[in-house]
Parts: C-alpha cells; sequence; structure tokens
C-alpha cells in the first residue's frame, strides 16, 4: 500500500481504533512527527501511553489508548498560523471554546495550540483531536 501522508494515516489509525473500542493499535511506519504528536495527545490525557518499537522497515508505534478520543485528525495542508489567527483555526476545527487541542509546530518543537500561545508564538498547524 502506498502511503501518501503518515502522519493522517496515523491519526486515522488513532481514530478508527477508539472508535471501535480497542484498547490500543499499531502505527506504522513510525515518524519522529507523530512522535512528537503522540505526546502532546500524552500529556492532554488522550492516550495513556506509547512506544516505539524497531521492525527494520520504519518502526512501529503501539499507542495504549484511553477511550478519551472522540474525533482526531491531520491538518492538510499546513496551514500557517500566527498568534492572532488561533481563534479562527480552533473555531475551524475544534468543537468548542476550551474542548480538545490543537498540534502546531513551532520553531520550539511541536506544541499544544495553548502551549505556543503562553509562549506568545505561531507555526503550522499539523493536526487536532478532541
Amino acid at each position: 500500500m502506498t502511503r501518501l501522508n503518515p502522519t493522517a494515516d496515523g491519526m486515522c489509525t488513532l481514530k478508527n481504533a477508539g472508535d471501535t473500542g480497542k484498547s490500543e493499535c499499531i502505527i506504522e511506519p513510525a515518524s519522529k512527527l507523530l512522535g512528537a504528536m503522540l505526546r502532546i495527545m500524552q500529556e492532554s490525557g488522550y492516550i495513556k501511553s506509547f512506544e516505539f518499537v524497531e521492525d527494520g522497515r520504519g518502526g512501529q508505534l503501539i499507542v495504549h489508548l484511553t477511550g478519551k478520543i472522540n474525533n482526531c485528525g491531520a491538518i492538510t495542508p499546513r496551514f500557517s498560523v500566527q498568534l492572532d489567527e488561533m481563534e479562527y483555526w480552533e473555531k475551524q476545527y475544534l468543537p468548542g471554546k476550551n474542548f480538545g487541542i490543537l498540534m502546531i509546530s513551532t520553531s520550539r518543537g511541536v506544541l499544544s495550540h495553548e502551549q505556543a500561545r503562553k509562549e506568545g508564538i505561531g507555526g503550522e498547524l499539523l493536526g487536532y483531536v478532541y
């Protein structure tokens, strides 16, 4: 199978596993970007934990779910977002104020939109989860 967007495939795998009530799922191929997005989801309580397993073909991410993901996805194309535009993008992708997180690639690494707002920086939208 040809994978054109591994980030979108990984987020889709998470959503499908959550919708079917599974307690764990395997995302392959693994990427550092997807690992950084999973770290933010773990810090926010959407997943329990995740681990990287090298299999000689790009690796796998084994994700342990909590059942708290209603929806998640990758945002393509990766829109640039400035600090003062953050609320507009929240309205576009999140169902309500203070509900869910946007994941943003910044000059200080991958951050949630709340962390980026605290640090006063913008970046590129990667994905969302709520």
